[in-house]
């Protein structure tokens, strides 16, 4: 089945509850004849978008994420459903770094769901969140594609508030990430970093470094020779490696700053664009500011 399914009924305004801001966002776009259009924007609680940007043409939506509170606190749950239906292009971004504030217990969770019909490209591309000492949090992405549908999106994680000198030295973050294909998984991923954990300095796990981010790339094109070329693109700071997988290619970063991963992170998308998603990078002017 390549078309999308149906997002779940309208809304409901919604003001915080005790434990925390919730907050959902629903997205979906249609590509009416050449042109990608936000056909639904429905919000409950601080979590919306403010209008359709087209700085590439009518081709392909741009989309900027806005949640004034700015970062996520314990008991805070926040959700966001993306759906493409057939042909649609959108990319999705933040306009600065999310947040993952200190908790005095509480969870906080963010799930993000994308699901994109035959012929569509959807580019997820946040900008990095910092994760604060004593932070209690839940990352869940899943990823439904259909057909010949494209993803490429991206993750980097800052732990602690490394300008200050602040390590992740309390807290948790649990990861949660799957990408399928016409219901058969490409990407499974799961883990939970602590603060203060073993794995924060092991060999197999940050080495010490306090940022952490990957880049995917999910489309039938994926080949060797895009392999080569992201191999070729080496990190200018920090270790990052390279992995294809059958319909999927996927970049690791650790670093000591988010600039570095960010700007390896531009050139690996600035190649695999134009071979996935059928026309060459162009930045974000919000990822300027």
């Amino acid at each position: 089945m390549n078309a999308v399914s149906e997002l779940r009924a309208p809304l409901q305004t919604g003001c915080p509850a005790p434990g925390g801001w919730q907050a959902e966002l629903q997205l979906r776009y249609q590509r009416r004849g050449g042109r990608t259009v936000l056909v639904r924007n429905a919000h409950r609680g601080p979590l919306r978008v403010q209008r359709s940007l087209y700085p590439e043409g009518d081709a392909v939506c741009h989309t900027i994420l806005v949640h004034p509170p700015a970062g996520i606190a314990g008991g805070d749950a926040l959700r966001v459903d993306l759906a493409l239906e057939d042909g649609a292009h959108v990319l999705v971004t933040t306009p600065g770094a999310g947040k993952w504030y200190r908790s005095a217990g509480p969870q906080g969770r963010l799930e993000q769901r994308i699901e994109v019909a035959a012929g569509g490209v959807c580019e997820f591309l946040p900008q990095e969140s910092i994760v604060y000492d004593g932070a209690r949090g839940e990352l869940l992405t899943e990823v439904r594609l259909h057909g010949d549908a494209c993803f490429i999106g991206s993750e980097m994680l800052c732990f602690g508030r490394t300008a200050s000198g602040e390590r992740f030295g309390h807290g948790e973050l649990a990861l949660r990430t799957r990408i399928e294909r016409d219901g058969r998984p490409l990407w499974l991923e799961r883990g939970v970093v602590g603060g203060g954990g073993a794995l924060l300095g092991a060999s197999v796990g940050l080495q010490a470094q306090p940022v952490s981010a990957s880049f995917v790339v999910a489309s039938p094109r994926c080949d060797a020779g895009l392999l080569a070329a992201w191999r070729e693109a080496v990190p200018l700071a920090g270790e990052g490696g390279v992995t294809l997988l059958p319909g999927l290619l996927v970049a690791r970063w650790l670093g000591p700053a988010c600039e570095p991963g960010r700007e390896w992170f531009a050139r690996l998308w600035a190649s695999a664009r134009p071979a996935v998603g059928g026309r060459a990078a162009r930045t974000p002017r919000i990822w300027n500011t």
